[in-house]
């Protein structure tokens, strides 16, 4: 499909577009193979809104096979963004020969928590059954995300109930890499409880309430001009986690980024987190050149 005309790659968008539960592989223009709106929950139990929002995408390396995957989720603060706004990132993490794929999840007040936890538990668990079809390695898969994605992250990684309810355990987690994601219960979790944005709270809605020794490895990574409290959330996390002997959790401070410039330059080929990124997935399945 790489030379189609440019009108034929438009009506095959237009098709998944129209029609629910379509998906098709269009062409890139950097040869990564990128299929769009994968349903990742299926069922006659499924409400309108999950049909909707529980769609991934993914973003394959041409020409290879047997690589590493990173399901990345969206920032929005549980409550807006989209899996599109990714496409930067995914298809330049593809060209470096990782897969991603970029997954919605549903939003509040629209759906509560555990909801969207459990939507990027379930997406999670879609790649495991299938990414072996689209030449990846199931036992190479990583979950990350930005923001409000890497809390979704986070929790995937850390609380097994989760991914135990999809049949799995933490160990089909190669590593987590979460990217300045909230570590203490999300400030919009808080709000459906009614409590204030500056509540501190820790329950088991917080990444912090499941610090222990035995996890999967993560990347921590957030910039030195974050959100308000968002860059010492982290540092403590990752503190909290080497003082119960965890020596597979890493914290990483980017240099002059924001909350929103150190994901969007991760799409930069010379990104410092980028390429932190990169090496942590390259160590973590056994190679330490290209993945």
């Amino acid at each position: 499909m790489k030379h189609l005309p440019a009108f034929v790659t438009a009506v095959v968008a237009l098709l998944c577009w129209f029609l629910p539960g379509i998906s098709a592989e269009l062409p890139d223009a950097s040869d990564v193979r990128v299929m769009v709106d994968v349903p990742y929950k299926d069922g006659d139990d499924l409400s309108a809104y999950e049909k909707e929002r529980c769609k991934l995408d993914l973003y394959l390396p041409a020409g290879r096979g047997g690589f590493a995957t990173l399901v990345w989720f969206h920032g929005g603060g549980l409550k807006a963004g989209d899996k599109q706004g990714e496409k930067s990132i995914a298809r330049s993490l593809a060209r470096a020969g990782v897969a991603v794929v970029s997954a919605n999840y549903r939003f509040s007040p629209h759906a509560t928590f555990p909801a969207y936890v459990e939507d990027a538990a379930a997406a999670f668990a879609w790649v495991h059954s299938h990414m072996a079809e689209h030449g990846g390695d199931p036992a190479r898969l990583f979950i990350g995300g930005h923001s409000a994605g890497g809390y979704l992250a986070l929790l995937v990684g850390l609380d097994a109930r989760y991914l135990r309810a999809c049949g799995l355990e933490l160990s089909a987690i190669a590593g987590v890499v979460p990217v300045s994601g909230q570590t203490m219960t999300h400030y919009t979790v808080r709000e459906e409880k009614g409590i204030g944005q500056f509540t501190i709270v820790a329950d088991e809605a917080a990444p912090v309430h499941h610090s222990r020794k035995d996890t999967p490895p993560m990347l921590v990574l957030y910039a030195d001009h974050d959100m308000p409290a968002r860059a010492e959330e982290n540092a403590y996390f990752v503190a909290l986690m080497q003082g119960a002997g965890n020596t597979r959790v890493a914290g990483r401070l980017i240099r002059d980024r924001d909350h929103g410039s150190i994901a969007r330059q991760i799409a930069v080929e010379d990104d410092p987190a980028r390429l932190a990124i990169i090496s942590f997935m390259a160590s973590e399945v056994g190679e330490h050149q290209r993945l």
